[in-house]
């Protein structure tokens, strides 16, 4: 049976030891009102007094309602320092001074949200002396679903190996706020979005594959080709995180992720 309470005391060590390593006086990141940032937040604010989440709606109207709505609510119930910045106009001023340069298409002017959003948190962090904490889980990163430069940089990520199912399991254990848990994951890139529905299949299934669990032949083969698209480094990491003696996965990754050794490839439509 997984032990959550040891598993919570390693992550929040980790934390302080990646703080203490890199001379930084805080943290800060994302908090998109999702699980993966509220469990980002959870162990940060834990590990570290100095914590700061932010908000930052850009144009998609769940990003200023249910996504402005839950973020707050875990935030307050963990005791999360949050700020919120509107990026809406941000988007549109770049959006206005491409036209005549080129014509973006949709997946272009989606990632444009997680770009301004990486700029905006290295912003906070250089002005601050903090350090930027990813928000990315292992099924994503194993079929790399996430934008290069947005919300694939960062200098760290205490969640790098956790599933979708595992981050879901802890967040109970924590007594997370039911909307954060219940909800469908979106990265609200754009109206009606949904990850599942994006990528045209389940995070169960790709779950599945990364634990290597039983899944349909036809669906294994699409997930296996989406992880074949992703370069090869970033996929490792993902989905072999170092093991223990005892052949249990641990929370960390041999190396820090950092800003600088990221290569990932560009979130696009399936």
């Amino acid at each position: 049976m997984r032990n959550y309470a040891e598993e919570t005391s390693a992550r929040v060590e980790y934390i302080r030891a990646y703080l203490k390593s890199s001379g930084a006086r805080g943290i800060v990141y994302g908090n998109s009102g999702g699980k993966d940032s509220a469990l980002v937040g959870i162990l940060c604010k834990m590990a570290c007094e100095n914590t700061v989440g932010i908000i930052m709606p850009c144009a998609s109207k769940r990003n200023y309602g249910m996504d402005k709505a839950d973020g707050l609510e875990v935030a307050e119930k963990f005791g999360i320092e949050t700020r919120t910045v509107d990026l809406t106009p941000v988007r549109e001023a770049e959006m206005a001074a491409l036209k005549g340069v080129t014509e973006l298409t949709d997946m272009a002017v989606a990632n444009i949200a997680p770009r301004l959003r990486m700029t905006t948190l290295y912003a906070v962090a250089h002005a601050e002396g903090r350090v930027v904490a990813g928000t990315g889980n292992a099924s994503e990163g194993y079929v790399g679903y996430f934008t290069k430069w947005g919300d694939g940089a960062y200098d760290f990520n205490p969640i790098a190996d956790l599933t979708v199912g595992e981050i879901y399991a802890f967040l109970e254990y924590l007594d997370a706020p039911r909307a954060v848990i219940e909800k469908a994951p979106s990265a609200g890139l754009f109206e009606g979005q949904t990850d599942e529905s994006e990528m045209g299949i389940s995070y169960a299934d790709i779950d599945k594959v990364v634990l290597g669990g039983e899944i349909d032949p036809a669906v294994r083969a699409k997930i296996e080709r989406m992880h074949a698209a992703s370069p090869p480094a970033t996929a490792s990491k993902a989905q072999n995180p170092r093991r223990r003696p005892d052949g249990r996965r641990c929370f960390f990754v041999p190396w820090f992720w950092s800003f600088k050794d990221q290569l990932v490839f560009e979130r696009r439509g399936r």
